[in-house]
């Protein structure tokens, strides 16, 4: 099965549809990714109607900056009580280019690392301008169960994601993002996950409304690159997202 490893699906219209669509492309997993409370309720709700759809509970950089120490305890208490229903915690991180509060968002940050650790649960992280940053952050907490998604960050901090045994998610835009088919070449296959980021980076250049269905042309990518079957490819990403998530 192709399994969509992060994704936003509260942007999409006609869930319905969307997950018939993913089901044709035989997208049989699809990793909800929520990003404030809101999203977090949604993502269960989700999850309770779909078998397809499986919830990682997280709050985005820029929405965590919203809240009081107060509201932030009171969200990730939520998640705790909530452990049983999720596989990771995500989409959690820090982002410097929306914002330069560096200080405020790696205390934020290293408070969902320790409550990944806690529950033992595998971590989807943004790292958007604060690339090298964020790598020193989950190894100075000694983080093992990381997921980079879409990393922008140059080739030598991809060899030291891999040389930590974290895995790299390959968004669909690997169609034409010449970064993401060079991490393709220079990362083993047993370090990568594939995902769409619904609705965002659609595989066809200048498109708009990405969906889980696509996550199929990240696999194309990966087999071709790799210089192996498209079947080969889904059995080993299969693979790599059960040892991660023991599934």
């Amino acid at each position: 099965m192709f399994i969509d490893s992060h994704c936003h699906v509260e942007m999409l219209k006609d869930i319905d549809l969307v997950v018939d669509r993913a089901r044709r492309n035989k997208v049989e997993l699809i990793v909800y990714n929520s990003i404030n409370f809101e999203t977090m309720k949604y993502a269960l709700e989700l999850g309770e109607k779909y078998k397809e759809i499986k919830v990682a509970l997280g709050i985005y950089p820029i929405d965590a900056l919203k809240l009081s120490d107060s509201e932030l305890d009171k969200e990730i208490e939520f998640i705790r009580k909530n452990k049983k229903k999720i596989v990771a915690i995500g989409e959690i991180g820090i982002d410097l280019k929306e914002n330069d509060n560096f200080d405020e968002q790696k205390k934020i940050f290293i408070k969902f690392i320790k409550l990944a650790k806690e529950l033992d649960l595998p971590m989807f992280i943004h790292s958007r301008g604060a690339e090298e940053k964020v790598i020193e952050i989950l190894a100075q907490e000694k983080a093992e169960k990381v997921v980079m998604h879409c990393f922008c960050g140059s080739l030598k901090l991809v060899d030291r994601i891999v040389s930590n045994d974290w895995m790299l998610s390959i968004p669909t835009n690997v169609t034409f993002s010449e970064h993401f088919q060079k991490i393709i070449e220079r990362v083993d296959l047993d370090n990568l996950l594939c995902e769409t980021d619904s609705p965002f980076l659609h595989p066809v250049k200048g498109m708009r409304n990405n969906e889980p269905g696509n996550v199929v042309e990240s696999y194309r990518m990966i087999a071709k690159i790799k210089e192996i079957s498209l079947n080969e490819c889904e059995n080993k990403i299969e693979d790599n997202f059960r040892k991660l998530f023991s599934w």
